[in-house]
């Protein structure tokens, strides 16, 4: 393959962190706390549950509470999802460009697995990457390393798509161009975490120069 695009899946494929905010206003709801979404942006969103829960639920069994927080955002995919924006046809544009495309998330394989059904993308991907199933998972380089092996692209030839902080510093790292989508954080505060620059989602305006990169590397 002359080159890839590589996906970060939630808040960048799906704009699933309503989903997971929801999952976890009602967990704190039961124990007789209130967060509020700024909150859950700052301390919550791109974590893993078994780093932060033993922070977030003190005295309780963090697996166990992982488990069951999965469970219950898995609950509210049942329901089907939209994509993000244009994903569909920058997907179908990648096909017919001859561009390799993979995921690449800190998600448990079965949640990864029940989003991209959700929003009707899962036979797209041949290629998901699972940070639990890697070495070390974001924001360690290697997920994104993984991606680019399995597909046989160099990091020059692969724009990765990222909306957290921890997958903003991993993508980064691995050498690929690095692009955040403000899906729940601002331009100023992906830049400051890595991203070399940001998009709405994928209609917007400046993802064609964004693309160029690809065509560009692939006449040198």
């Amino acid at each position: 393959m002359s080159a890839a695009l590589l996906f970060d899946l939630d808040g960048t494929l799906i704009q699933s962190d309503p989903l997971h905010f929801a999952v976890f206003a009602e967990m704190f709801a039961e124990r007789g706390r209130e967060i509020t979404w700024e909150w859950y942006v700052a301390h919550v969103h791109g974590t893993h549950n078994l780093e932060s829960f033993p922070v977030l639920f003190p005295g309780e069994d963090a697996q166990r509470l992982s488990d069951e927080k999965e469970a219950r955002f898995r609950d509210r995919l049942s329901m089907g999802q939209t994509p993000m924006p244009g994903a569909p046809a920058l997907i179908d544009l990648a096909g017919a460009q001859g561009w390799g495309v993979a995921v690449v998330t800190n998600a448990p394989r079965i949640n990864a697995e029940h989003m991209l059904s959700a929003i009707g993308l899962r036979s797209r991907f041949e290629t998901v990457i699972i940070g639990d199933e890697c070495a070390r998972g974001k924001p360690d380089p290697e997920p994104y390393v993984a991606a680019m092996r399995a597909l046989g692209v160099a990091p020059a030839a692969a724009i990765a798509f990222e909306d957290s902080a921890s997958g903003l510093q991993s993508a980064r790292a691995s050498g690929a161009y690095t692009v955040g989508i403000r899906s729940s954080a601002t331009a100023e505060e992906l830049m400051r975490h890595g991203a070399q620059t940001t998009l709405q989602d994928f209609i917007d305006p400046a993802l064609p120069e964004i693309l160029n990169r690809l065509t560009e590397e692939a006449m040198q």
